[in-house]
């Protein structure tokens, strides 16, 4: 498929599409050449983009995405694991802070914390 037919089903800009594919989160194997030059996309791109998609709102940088899925930079298997693991940290450290404002907040609500408004 184009790259129009991908920016649609992936609700992406081309532009989005192009730039991954410069910072090598695309992986060659998903996008060929057709006899006008033009990028042909495999259909399995589109679920592939939807899991870039779930790392990105994991806070995945584009700098993370790209180490992990660049096979030119040889990274072991373990190198990319500490990456992960790393991120599933952050991950709980945020759930922890988020637990601790929603407790916070129902304290609230329900009157148990002196707080200078009444809800």
């Amino acid at each position: 498929m184009k790259i129009n037919e991908v920016s649609k089903r992936t609700n992406l800009p081309i532009s989005t599409l192009r730039f991954y594919e410069r910072k090598n989160i695309i992986p060659n194997e998903f996008v060929k050449r057709d006899e006008n030059n033009y990028r042909v996309y495999a259909e399995e791109i589109v679920e592939f983009i939807e899991d870039i998609k779930s790392l990105l709102s994991a806070d995945f940088s584009i700098e993370e995405l790209s180490l992990l899925l660049n096979q030119q930079l040889n990274l072991s298997y373990e190198e990319k694991r500490i990456i992960v693991e790393q991120k599933i940290k952050e991950i709980e450290d945020i759930q922890r802070r988020l637990n601790k404002s929603k407790k916070f907040l129902k304290d609230i609500l329900e009157g148990k914390v002196n707080f200078q408004t009444k809800c």
